[in-house]
């Protein structure tokens, strides 16, 4: 049986890629490998990984995700170089709802916060 791939990038095999930054193995090195494991959490549901890197102040209180959006492809528009200990990804995620097909763009913030990168917020484009 093949490997799983990584949702967040169909090239690479998710025990090799986002999963061990989900299991808290590894820290997301930047905030592009960040935003990569947040977009693969979202795709596979998984809350508590994406509370946990989140800024406190930022996080929804009640973070439910809907299970008939299909997370189904991310691209990686621009990853500028880092600012100290911010960083910003701008992101297109393409999603399925139904038979709806769309995508959701995004320049994402983050910060390093006691050495780990934690997302910030957003800017809906």
């Amino acid at each position: 049986m093949p490997d799983l791939t990584c949702p967040c990038d169909p090239a690479r095999e998710y025990a090799h890629c986002c999963q061990p930054i989900h299991r808290g193995e590894l820290e997301a090195a930047t905030p592009e490998a960040l935003m990569r494991s947040r977009y693969s959490a979202f795709a596979l549901g998984l809350i508590d990984y994406l509370r946990h890197s989140w800024a406190p102040e930022t996080c929804p209180v009640d973070l439910e995700l809907d299970p008939a959006q299909r997370w189904t492809r991310l691209r990686i528009l621009d990853a500028p170089a880092l600012e100290g200990e911010r960083g910003v990804v701008h992101f297109r995620a393409h999603y399925r709802y139904g038979e709806e097909r769309d995508f959701l763009e995004e320049r994402s913030t983050f910060r390093r916060e006691s050495g780990r990168w934690v997302y910030v917020d957003g800017e809906i484009l």
